[in-house]
C-alpha cells in the first residue's frame, strides 16, 4: 500500500533526533535563564518563550521563538524566528527573521539550541534603542510567501546591537 499524502517535511536523520533529543534532556535539567520551552511532540519544531533580560531595553517582556530543525542538524543551522510580533530591533525584522551571523554563515555543529538562545538574548540585551532594521519594509516585501530567513544573502557588518 503507498500513501499520496506525504509529509511536506523530511523525517530527521538518526543523528538529528538523537542529538535533539539529547539538547532537550539537557534543557529540562538545566534551561538557559530567561528562556521557557514549551513541550510538543514535535522534536522537529520547538516554540520556545524569550523573556527580556533586568536592565535592558527589553526587561520583563516576552517574545517566542520558532526552531525548526532541518534533516541533518546538527551540521546545518536550525531556522530561528520570532513569531510576530517581533521585538523592534535593529537586527529583528518585523516578520520575524532575525539577522545573526551564527544562524547562517557562522554556524557550527558544536552549537546547540541553548547557545543559540542565549546570542539572540545577548543581542537583544545590548541594543542600544528599539528601532527596526532601516531597510525592514523592502526585505518583509520581497519574504512573502513564507520565504525562508536562510534564502537571503545576509550582510553582517554590525556587532553593537
Amino acid at each position: 500500500m503507498t500513501s499520496s499524502s506525504a509529509p511536506s517535511r523530511k523525517a530527521l536523520s538518526k543523528i538529528a533526533c538523537n542529538r535533539l533529543q539529547k539538547e532537550l534532556t539537557e534543557w529540562q535539567l538545566n534551561p538557559p535563564t530567561g528562556f521557557r520551552h514549551k513541550v510538543t511532540d514535535n522534536l522537529q519544531k520547538w516554540t520556545i518563550d524569550v523573556t527580556g533580560a533586568p536592565g535592558t531595553l527589553y526587561a520583563n517582556e516576552t517574545y517566542q521563538l520558532q526552531v525548526e530543525f532541518p534533516v541533518n542538524y546538527p551540521m546545518e543551522a536550525p531556522q530561528v524566528i520570532f513569531v510576530p510580533p517581533a521585538p523592534s530591533h535593529p537586527h529583528i525584522y518585523s516578520n520575524g527573521h532575525i539577522c545573526l551571523d551564527i544562524l547562517y554563515d557562522s554556524w557550527s555543529p558544536a552549537m546547540t539550541v541553548s547557545s543559540v538562545c542565549i546570542s539572540i538574548l545577548s543581542m537583544l540585551s545590548s541594543s542600544p534603542a528599539k528601532e527596526r532594521p532601516a531597510d525592514n519594509d523592502r526585505y518583509v516585501k520581497n519574504c512573502k510567501n513564507g520565504r525562508s530567513p536562510k534564502e537571503t544573502r545576509w550582510w553582517f557588518h554590525d556587532d553593537k546591537a
